[in-house]
């Protein structure tokens, strides 16, 4: 994404914030971040796809700061996972993300509305693949159920909390809690053998089901943009891939051999990131 297309989404995501998505107006954009008209239509067709830009670069950037908690970490330690989980919540409460969501659920736009809903099952998708990691794979069966169960426990934990002892900024003690009662569950539904929905039977509605490995090759970009952390062009193309691969249904392979074969030359050592990207 370059530099001037971001610069935009920026600014249109401060007016979001201040003013509301819907009392927002494309002039108020333009006025504010210093644009023309043709080329907010160069990178935008509405005001709703540059919403929509908005969410996907602060979720582009969270999955990837997500992700460096794992670096050089055991996937299956529970502690990691609940850091990963403090770093989203402050996350979107840094970028008012509540109030945005609220403001698409109460408007009648069913692009918008789908547009969120697909942005949720990734959330419950990640959680999942997490659960399998952190419960080991004989728990599967039972793990899309606490997923969802999960969101609720936390995302209601933390509202009664807050209101109760009013905002709060250590998320520790919250999402422990939240955490072990999972763990708990886990242990109790397995035990038990009930389940109430099937993950395979959602397979459909979940949008990185296209990718099965999406998180591990997220990880290793992740992990190459570190290597190259002084080298701008590697980030770039880096970069174009973690776009092309978490945004695009059917990601252009063609666009990606391009990029892979452009950090070959620059002595990147992308064999890794190749082969995650064949077996997806």
């Amino acid at each position: 994404m370059n530099d001037r297309k971001t610069h935009v989404i920026k600014y249109a995501h401060q007016l979001f914030v201040e003013k509301g998505f819907q009392a927002t107006s494309i002039q108020d954009i333009l006025d504010h971040s210093g644009i023309s008209k043709g080329t907010f239509y160069n990178y935008f067709s509405s005001k709703n796809e540059l919403l929509m830009a908005v969410f996907t670069m602060l979720y582009t950037n969270m999955e990837q700061k997500r992700n460096e908690i794992l670096i050089g970490q055991d996937a299956a330690n529970i502690d990691i996972f609940s850091k990963q989980i403090e770093l989203q919540i402050k996350i979107n409460r840094t970028n008012k993300l509540l109030l945005l969501f609220e403001e698409v659920i109460v408007s009648h736009d069913e692009e918008l509305k789908q547009f969120i809903k697909r942005g949720h099952l990734r959330m419950l998708d990640w959680l999942y693949n997490r659960f399998v990691e952190i419960f080991g794979d004989n728990k599967k069966p039972y793990l899309y159920d606490c997923a969802i169960m999960f969101i609720g426990i936390l995302h209601q934990n933390l509202k009664y909390y807050e209101m109760i002892y009013g905002p709060y900024e250590d998320l520790r003690p919250v999402v422990a809690y939240s955490v072990n009662r999972i763990a708990n569950i886990v242990e109790e539904v397995s035990e038990k053998d009930e389940i109430l929905l099937q993950y395979e039977d959602l397979r459909d509605f979940m949008p990185s089901t296209k990718n099965d490995n999406h998180d591990e090759i997220i990880r290793c970009i992740t992990s190459l943009k570190k290597k190259a952390a002084n080298d701008i062009k590697s980030n770039e193309l880096l970069e174009f891939i973690e776009e092309e691969l978490s945004h695009n249904k059917q990601p252009r392979k063609y666009v990606l051999e391009s990029a892979l074969t452009s950090l070959k030359g620059l002595d990147i050592d992308v064999s890794e990131l190749v082969a995650l990207i064949q077996k997806s």
